[in-house]
């Protein structure tokens, strides 16, 4: 169980860069379930322990502060509520949900390449889409449901990690990579609405390319950013003016 002295973030793709820089820079901040599938964040988990060798009797700092990992694939058919499950049982809530996990494969020769575009369909709108949404769905259905003042109380939302793609068109072959982040945009502002009711807000950050545009350490700070607003319903873009001036809404 939590101790309630830091806030609960359930985080997807934790292994990745934007999930590690995220690890690395607030797993004081947070207690983060850092699910991931091969590669594990640079951060403190549950499978170390920490000694110093001068003096193994006086507690280490890093033992306060450890992520939770969590190994998942999540395209498998009851993963994410496993994931989920595992999330309540060990600290007893979820605050923050980001969903990060992301799945890009871009097409140079066009989506008329043979029948590569058809095959990538569905992996690309799986994990952009298909996981965010039975992530948000099964984490309300299992706990938020039944919690309307405590959600308003401790200003629970859900960060789903999009894209400047979803929202302009860019030469590479991001077609596929592109509108499944349109779609996650959209469907953001859906679960906003619906979630207003027992009060979770849903909003979504939209980077640039990190770290060759936009560092990623700014990009994790917008989502710690929302986590401290009180928006809903908004997709902010994060681009290389607003790692020096703010977010904007797209």
């Amino acid at each position: 169980m939590s101790t309630g002295e830091r806030r609960v973030c359930l985080l997807t793709g934790a292994g990745g860069v934007l999930g590690d820089a995220f690890c690395r820079a607030y797993h004081r901040q947070y207690d983060i379930v850092a699910v991931c599938r091969a590669r594990t964040p640079a951060a403190p988990s549950q499978d170390e322990w920490f000694v110093d060798p001068l003096d193994p009797e006086t507690p280490v700092p890093e033992n306060d502060s450890r992520v939770h990992l969590v190994r998942a694939e999540l395209l498998e058919p009851g993963e994410v509520e496993r994931v989920v499950d595992l999330a309540l049982a060990r600290f007893g809530r979820v605050d923050l949900l980001v969903n990060n996990a992301a799945y890009s494969r871009w097409l140079p020769r066009g989506v008329v390449d043979g029948d590569v575009a058809l095959d990538e369909f569905y992996p690309h709108y799986a994990m952009n889409v298909a996981v965010p949404l039975r992530f948000a769905t099964r984490l309300a259905q299992r706990s938020w449901l039944r919690t309307d003042a405590e959600n308003r109380a401790r200003n629970r939302n859900v960060v789903n990690v999009s894209s400047i793609a979803g929202s302009a068109v860019y030469p590479g072959g991001q077609a596929l990579y592109g509108s499944s982040k349109a779609a996650l945009n959209h469907l953001t502002r859906h679960l906003a609405a619906e979630f207003a009711e027992f009060g979770v807000r849903v909003n979504a950050v939209a980077p640039n390319s990190f770290p060759s545009i936009v560092p990623t350490e700014r990009v994790a700070r917008s989502i710690v950013e929302l986590d401290e607003a009180e928006v809903t319903g908004q997709v902010f873009s994060v681009d290389a003016e607003a790692a020096v001036s703010g977010r904007h809404a797209m």
